[in-house]
């Protein structure tokens, strides 16, 4: 089985009665629900030591899902490098939502991933515009999210090696919302859906890409690399 770890800041859930009516268990329970079943699951949030995040956790791990929003500042850079070494060794990583603006998201990323945003409630059409790939199959050509968040363009982020999705939004915004990228070994894949006051973990499209991701992201064999400079 694939081992996913999910990994969620844990604390809109505790301190909002808003996002707790959506997501009373945390978000990462919800997430932990799409892969339960066909695959070896565990969660980690950013109180626990470590965040969570140990060694032994991550080195069990073949892909994390990522989802931070307000305390992004508050996790610890040697947790990031544990991260960051990880995924260039060939971990798996799905960066979801907000955690655009993660540590270990722009560390990777190189750029300062910042976007516009609106939280307005208004309706989403995800476009499948790379039909062709893994992450996509199964999928219609678009997906319709009758109440998210906005993001728009420009967001500030490298050209992705393959773009899966892009978002078109009511009040005529566009976004790349699906973006793929290898670092090392890794792989990693940035979702835009999933705003914490929107029960968009639930809907059965959105799943689907998860578990696509979450395959296209897992490690594959191959030869060794070493990363580091050469003497």
């Amino acid at each position: 089985m694939v081992r996913v770890t999910i990994w969620n800041e844990y604390r809109h859930e505790r301190e909002d009665d808003e996002v707790a009516a959506v997501y009373p268990d945390g978000i990462h329970a919800t997430l932990a629900c799409v892969f339960e079943g066909d695959h070896e699951v565990e969660t980690a949030t950013l109180d626990e030591p470590e965040h969570g995040l140990t060694e032994e956790v991550l080195e069990r791990t073949d892909v994390l899902l990522w989802w931070g929003h307000e305390a992004h500042d508050e996790v610890d850079d040697e947790i990031v490098d544990r991260v960051q070494e990880r995924v260039l060794k060939g971990m798996g990583l799905l960066v979801l939502h907000s955690a655009h603006f993660s540590k270990i998201f722009k560390r990777l990323m190189g750029t300062t991933c910042n976007l516009q945003w609106r939280e307005d409630g208004g309706t989403e059409r995800l476009w499948v515009v790379d039909p062709g790939h893994p992450i996509a199959d199964g999928l219609d050509e678009s997906i319709e999210l009758p109440e998210t968040e906005m993001y728009g363009e420009p967001f500030d982020v490298p050209e992705p090696d393959r773009l899966v999705f892009t978002s078109w939004f009511e009040g005529g915004e566009v976004f790349r919302s699906g973006c793929c990228y290898r670092r090392g070994n890794g792989r990693i894949f940035y979702f835009r859906p999933g705003h914490e006051t929107f029960p968009i973990y639930e809907n059965d499209e959105i799943q689907r890409v998860l578990r696509n991701a979450v395959e296209w992201a897992t490690p594959t064999e191959g030869a060794p690399r070493t990363f580091g400079h050469r003497k």
